[in-house]
C-alpha cells in the first residue's frame, strides 16, 4: 500500500485516518461518521488507493483558515516587493544585476545578506529569530 494519508485529529495528533472502502462508504453512512467523531477522520478508498477523506467541521475550518492566512501572507509580501520594485532607481539596479558576472553577483548578494544579518536585534523568548524569506 501506498504513504498513507495523515490528518491531526482533535487533539492534534497526526493520524492515519481509518479507510473505508466506497461501496461501504454507501451503504454505511452513519458509521462512517461515528468513525470520524471517534478517529478525527476517515480515508474512503477506491481499489485500494485512497479517494476522499472525511472529517469534521472543525478539522475543515481550521485547514481552510490555515491556507487563507497562508495566501494573506504570500499576497502581503509580494505587495511589497512590488512597492520596492517600483521605488525609484529600481529599474537600473537591476539592469546592473542583470548585467553582472555570476561571481560579481553572488559577491554582491552574500555582502547583503550579511549586512542585513548585522542590523537584526538578537532573538528573545517572545520574538524568536527571524527565518529569512526569499524576499531577504
Amino acid at each position: 500500500m501506498p504513504n498513507p494519508l495523515r490528518v491531526r485529529n482533535a487533539r492534534g495528533e497526526l493520524i492515519v485516518p481509518t479507510e473505508v472502502s466506497a461501496s461501504d462508504a454507501k451503504n454505511g453512512f452513519g458509521r462512517i461518521l461515528e468513525r470520524v467523531a471517534a478517529d478525527g477522520a476517515v480515508t474512503i478508498t477506491r481499489r485500494h488507493k485512497p479517494f476522499a477523506v472525511v472529517i469534521p467541521i472543525e478539522t475543515y475550518t481550521r485547514l481552510v483558515g490555515a491556507e487563507a492566512a497562508a495566501l494573506d501572507i504570500l499576497s502581503a509580501e509580494f505587495d511589497e516587493l512590488l512597492a520596492r520594485m517600483q521605488a525609484p532607481g529600481m529599474a537600473e539596479a537591476m539592469q546592473r544585476a542583470f548585467e553582472m558576472a555570476p561571481e560579481d553577483l553572488g559577491r554582491a548578494a552574500a555582502s547583503e545578506a550579511a549586512a542585513a544579518a548585522a542590523t537584526q536585534a538578537p532573538p528573545t523568548p517572545d520574538r524568536p529569530a527571524r527565518i529569512p524569506s526569499r524576499r531577504g
